[in-house]
C-alpha cells in the first residue's frame, strides 16, 4: 500500500489533536510516511504540537511527527495538505464579531460582515499556499481546505488559481447529518442526503436511511424540536448553549419554509434580528473559544511540559476531523465516497450561472470531485442563492482590484445588513481594524 506525506497547515489550531487522532484511527487504510505540522506562528504551534505528540505516542508511537515554520521543508514532496489556517487568529475573529455587533448586525465568523472581513484576510494567504504547494509538493498533491470562510475562499481560489489541486469542504453539513442520524436512530454511515446551495447557505432536499426516504418524518421532528434528539443532549457540542440555540432555531425556519430542511447557518440570514438579540458583545463566540477549547488545549500542553498525564479523549469530539480524513482517504484510494463539497457550478444547479461556487453532493475520486447534477431549483431559493453568490463574488473582486466600492456593494447585498448606510459604517470600521491584513481599498 502506498504511503503518504501529510501536512496540517495551521498546525497551531486547537482542532489539530483531534484531526491527528482521526488520521491514526485509519492508519491501516491510509498509511502515513511522515506527518508534518506547519504554521507561521511557531510559538503557538509548539504548544499544540506537545499535545499532538502525546496523541501520536498513544496511538502510533513509531510515526515521525515533524513541526516546522519553513514552507520549503514542510511541503517538500507533500501528498496531502489539510489546510485550516485562521488569518489573524482568534483576536481578529473577536474584532470581527464585536464590530458587527456594535452596529447591531450579526457578529459571526463566517456569515455577514464578520465572514466578509475574514474572507478578505484569507484570500491571498490561501493563494500563497497553493503557489507554495505547486513549488514544493508532489505533483499529485491535494489541498483539502477547511479554512473559513469556505465559500469566499473557494470562489477566490477557483478564480485566481483555476488549475490548483484544491478541494474546499465544510463540516457543518455532516454535523447536521449526525444530528439527523440521532433523530432517526440511523447509523450515520447509512444516511444519504441530497442537498444544494452555497456553503453555509444550503438546503437538504431528501434524506434517506438505508435507502428509504425519511424526509417527511425528519421534517416533522425538526419543525417541533429542531435538529435535537434525546441522544443529542449527551453530545459535547449540543451541551454548548450557543450550539443548542442554533440547532433549535432550525425549527422556526423549517416551519416557515416547508419545502426543504435548512443548513443551520440560515439562522443568520433568515432570523438575523433574533440572532443579534441573543449575541453578547462582551462574550462573543470567539471569546468563548479562547476561554474554552483553546484554554483546555494550552492547559494540557503545559501539563505535559511538567511531565504530567492528561486526558487526551477530551480532544476527540465531533465529526470535524473524521470528515476531512474521510475526504483524504477517498481522494487517495479513488473510493468514490459521496460527500457534500464546494465546487464551481458548471451546470450542477441547472438554473444558476456556471461560475457560481456551490455546495452539492459529489463522488470523490483520485482525480477530484464528480458533482451530482441537482437540476433546476425553485425561484425563492434561486433568488436567495444568487444574491449571496453576488455578494461573495464582489468581495473577491474587491480584494483583487482593491475596490472600496465593490466592498461596499458586497456589504450592502448581504442579507444580515439592513441598509447601505449600516453597510458603510461597518465596512469603514472593518477597514481600520484589518490594516495589515486587507489589501488597500481605494
Amino acid at each position: 500500500m502506498k504511503d503518504y506525506k501529510i501536512v496540517i497547515c495551521g498546525g497551531g489550531s486547537t482542532y489539530t489533536p483531534g484531526i491527528v487522532k482521526n488520521l491514526l484511527d485509519v492508519k491501516d487504510e491510509l498509511a502515513i510516511r511522515e506527518l508534518w505540522l506547519y504554521d507561521i506562528d511557531g510559538e503557538r504551534q509548539d504548544r499544540v504540537a506537545r499535545v499532538v505528540q502525546a496523541v501520536v505516542d498513544a496511538n502510533d508511537p513509531g510515526l515521525p511527527l515533524h513541526v516546522s515554520t519553513e514552507p520549503s521543508e514542510a511541503f517538500a514532496g507533500a501528498d496531502f495538505i489539510m489546510a485550516q489556517m485562521r488569518v489573524g487568529g482568534l483576536p481578529m475573529r473577536i474584532k470581527d464579531e464585536q464590530i458587527s455587533l456594535k452596529h447591531g448586525v450579526v457578529g459571526q465568523e463566517t456569515c455577514g460582515a464578520g465572514g466578509m472581513a475574514y474572507g478578505m484576510r484569507t484570500i491571498f494567504p490561501m493563494v500563497e499556499l497553493i503557489d507554495t504547494c505547486e513549488k514544493y509538493a508532489a505533483p499529485t498533491y491535494w489541498i483539502v481546505n477547511y479554512s473559513n470562510p469556505a465559500a469566499i475562499v473557494a470562489k477566490a481560489t477557483y478564480k485566481l488559481r483555476p488549475n490548483a489541486r484544491i478541494l474546499n469542504i465544510c463540516d457543518m453539513p455532516v454535523e447536521i447529518e449526525a444530528r439527523m442520524a440521532e433523530i432517526l436512530n440511523c447509523p450515520l454511515s447509512n444516511l444519504e442526503v441530497d442537498y444544494f446551495g452555497l456553503n453555509h447557505y444550503g438546503w437538504f432536499t431528501k434524506v434517506r436511511c438505508r435507502g428509504v426516504d425519511v424526509t417527511e418524518q425528519l421534517k416533522a421532528h425538526v419543525r417541533e424540536h429542531g435538529y435535537l434528539a434525546a441522544a443529542s443532549m449527551d453530545d459535547a457540542l449540543v451541551k454548548d448553549p450557543d450550539w443548542a440555540h442554533t440547532f433549535k432555531n432550525s425549527a422556526t425556519i423549517t416551519s416557515l419554509f416547508t419545502d426543504y430542511l435548512p443548513n443551520t447557518y440560515w439562522q443568520y440570514y433568515l432570523l438575523p434580528d433574533a440572532c443579534v438579540a441573543y449575541m453578547d458583545i462582551n462574550n462573543t463566540r470567539g471569546m468563548q473559544v479562547v476561554n474554552g477549547r483553546e484554554k483546555r488545549v494550552f492547559a494540557a500542553s503545559d501539563a505535559l511540559a511538567r511531565g504530567e498525564q492528561i486526558d487526551l479523549t477530551q480532544f476527540y469530539v465531533g465529526v470535524h476531523g473524521a470528515f476531512i480524513v474521510d475526504v483524504v482517504k477517498s481522494l487517495a484510494h479513488d473510493l468514490r465516497h459521496r460527500r457534500l463539497v464546494i465546487v464551481p457550478n458548471n451546470g450542477a444547479i441547472e438554473n444558476l450561472s456556471d461560475d457560481a461556487t456551490v455546495e452539492v453532493p459529489a463522488y470523490l475520486t483520485d482525480r477530484g470531485p464528480e458533482p451530482v447534477r441537482v437540476g433546476a431549483i425553485p425561484r425563492f431559493y434561486k433568488g436567495l442563492i444568487e444574491q449571496q453568490d453576488a455578494c461573495e463574488g464582489l468581495i473577491v473582486e474587491a480584494a483583487i482590484e482593491g475596490s472600496y466600492e465593490k466592498a461596499l456593494q458586497a456589504f450592502t447585498l448581504n442579507r444580515t445588513i439592513p441598509s447601505a448606510a449600516v453597510a458603510k459604517a461597518v465596512l469603514d470600521d472593518m477597514i481600520e481594524a484589518n490594516q495589515g491584513y486587507w489589501p488597500e481599498l481605494r
